[in-house]
């Protein structure tokens, strides 16, 4: 007969391995990069490339020889990543670390002008960087604006503007936005785009830390500008795509996730999450 012990252990590893059959299965239906084209002589330029979806994007195009700017508000968190990937592929393409901080319009400024300095064309702009904050934290910019509004979205918009002409003279060349299917849950008020009623209410804990109305707005605006100016660059040889990655575990909302949250999430997870590494794939 066999003991309840070996039974009780059983259930929850037979389970597991259930899952894992499905998460693979499933797995085999989600999209892949299929082409290894050598990218020698094109750059790139990634926003927040040191970490999740950023990193694993500058490790596919290196991996191809492309040449990719890491454009980071942590220089050192750049390095770092440059060492960890150079340490993998000794043979991959150039990288280049840059400080960039979307929350400081004088930061981007700076930035461009030794883009201007140091390269004649871009490629690929990849507007992947963002941040995640709850709204009691009241976090803003340099400028003042509301820091979901500031870093992603007017961040992005003033150096995709002012990038326009590097980009132009690499025609063909593309610019990514990184959105978010949470756009979906966006209500963008224009008479409280700083958000300061839905703040108040968060600070009073009226409104729940994951149901982030700055981040949805946000990724509104990204979609609104991405088709925009695809409208705008129609026929000057720089294309616009705008994205969502999915259902993608990241950093991202490191500050608004709970550890219960994860056990509540995990059996979801466990069949329907990509990592970094899958989207990118």
């Amino acid at each position: 007969m066999v003991p309840a012990q070996a039974i009780y252990a059983a259930v929850p590893i037979s389970v597991l391995i259930a899952i894992g059959f499905i998460r693979k299965w499933r797995s085999r239906k989600w999209g892949k990069c299929l082409t290894d084209t050598c990218l020698r002589g094109k750059t790139y330029l990634i926003t927040g490339a040191n970490s999740g979806i950023g990193l694993e994007t500058a490790k596919a195009l290196v991996r191809r020889k492309a040449r990719v700017i890491f454009a980071c508000r942590d220089i050192a968190k750049a390095k770092q990543a440059i060492n960890e990937i150079r340490k993998e592929q000794p043979t991959g393409g150039e990288m280049i670390p840059m400080q960039l901080d979307l929350s400081s319009f004088e930061s981007i400024e700076s930035f461009v002008d030794v883009i201007k300095t140091g390269f004649h064309k871009i490629d690929v702009l990849i507007n992947n960087a963002g941040v995640a904050v709850p709204l009691r934290c009241d976090e803003k910019t340099k400028e003042g604006f509301e820091i979901h509004l500031g870093v992603n979205h007017l961040g992005h918009f003033y150096l995709t503007n002012l990038l326009l002409d590097q980009l132009k003279r690499a025609a063909p060349s593309r610019i990514v936005v990184v959105s978010s299917t949470l756009h979906e849950r966006a209500k963008i008020d224009f008479n409280d785009l700083n958000l300061r009623g839905e703040i108040e209410r968060a600070k009073k804990g009226q409104v729940k830390a994951r149901h982030n109305l700055g981040y949805s707005n946000s990724k509104l605006m990204n979609v609104y500008f991405a088709r925009a100016l695809a409208d705008k660059l129609r026929d000057t040889g720089v294309d616009v795509y705008t994205c969502c990655p999915g259902f993608c575990y990241t950093n991202l909302f490191r500050l608004s996730v709970r550890w219960y949250h994860y056990l509540i999430m995990l059996p979801v997870a466990l069949m329907y999450m990509k990592s970094a590494k899958q989207v990118n794939n």
